[in-house]
């Protein structure tokens, strides 16, 4: 949603614009059936492309090509979801369309509000790279934004449906392991241990909220004439209601230390800087600070998080594996695998975030 989307499509990415424009004009009433379709560059999961129809412009998100794991890539929930979510949290984009006929474009798809802002992957703009105040100030700003959604009264938003808070820690617990040996091609002795570490101390759940569940900068735009302003949040196919501290737990499993190494420390998930000058147990604390929740088990939901980011690592590789996909981007992936499963041993064994 942040510009500029690429004029080229991925290989066996492309969308019947023809036949998109058709069904648009058709349900919204655009007036003119002639579109033009670019493609988001960055993401690595749900596809998402930008849609210009004369002087208006929305975005369409399907899932990825040969998804195998239906229940992360539902189009309808996350658009029933964002139409509710977005009336009670300005950051969420409000949708506009769903189609459930797979004929228009090959999947299931929804159309939806385009939101501006920059969105930052590794490196970041002058006015924060050179700032430490404004360093701080955006970190705060990030933290507090996702104690805002944490704090959402979700019942009242008609989303008290969405997921069980009771049990939740163990199901995603359980839930990711069966995911991580399903999408299986490599041996990682380091992430295995750090598996049954995590299935033999399943924590009681801390509390019930709305969870992202991939809350990380390149998922935030941020308003560019003030980078403390986010003007919306991302990727929501995973949102449901848990524990906010496995929440948490996944923002801090994407946030790397410079002990992580340079590879780690330069993968696009947040500003370089940012990672550089804030230790996780910072954004803890900002994070108690703003939500006024006991944050004294985070090990464990750090730990969490770091695994659950191995294995969308994992399933992403094995896509590449199987040749759903040409992204060179994830030809290397099972090498990111391997490191956060040191990460996470590292984690365990110093008893440390």
């Amino acid at each position: 949603m942040a510009g500029p989307a690429s004029e080229t499509i991925a290989p066996r990415e492309d969308i019947d614009t023809a036949r998109l424009g058709d069904f648009i004009a058709s349900r919204i009433g655009t007036g003119s059936s002639s579109i033009s379709v670019s493609q988001f560059a960055g993401g690595s999961s749900n596809l998402t492309y930008l849609i210009t129809i004369g002087d208006e412009e929305f975005v369409l998100r399907r899932p990825p090509f040969g998804n195998t794991v239906k229940t992360a890539h539902d189009m309808r929930r996350e658009f029933n979801v964002l139409s509710k979510l977005s009336a009670v949290y300005p950051p969420a984009p409000k949708p506009l369309l769903f189609c459930d006929d797979e004929s228009v474009i090959g999947a299931e798809f929804y159309l939806m509000e385009r939101r501006r802002g920059l969105i930052i992957r590794g490196k970041a703009p002058e006015a924060l790279e050179r700032s430490a105040q404004v360093q701080l100030s955006v970190c705060r700003a990030f933290v507090r934004n996702l104690a805002d959604l944490h704090s959402l009264d979700y019942a009242a938003a008609g989303l008290g449906d969405l997921g069980k808070p009771e049990g939740y820690p163990r199901r995603q617990v359980e839930g990711w392991t069966k995911r991580y040996f399903a999408a299986k091609t490599d041996e990682h002795p380091e992430l295995e241990a750090a598996i049954e570490w995590l299935n033999a101390n399943i924590p009681t759940e801390s509390g019930a909220s709305l969870v992202h569940n991939d809350y990380k900068f390149d998922n935030v735009m941020l308003d560019p004439e003030d980078l403390t302003r986010i003007t919306a949040v991302l990727d929501w196919e995973m949102v449901t209601v848990g524990d906010p501290l496995m929440d948490l737990g996944t923002t801090l499993g994407y946030w790397m230390s410079p002990d992580a190494g340079e590879e780690m420390m330069r993968m696009p998930f947040n500003p370089f800087v940012l990672m550089s000058n804030f230790s996780r147990r910072q954004l803890v604390d900002m994070y108690a600070e703003e939500s006024g929740r006991d944050v004294s088990n985070i090990l464990y939901h750090y730990v969490f998080g770091t695994f659950k980011i191995a294995v969308i690592g994992q399933q992403i590789y094995a896509r590449y594996v199987k040749g759903f996909t040409d992204d060179a981007r994830f030809a290397d992936f099972d090498k990111f695998v391997a490191a956060l499963g040191q990460i996470a041993a590292g984690a365990i064994g110093r008893r440390s975030i």
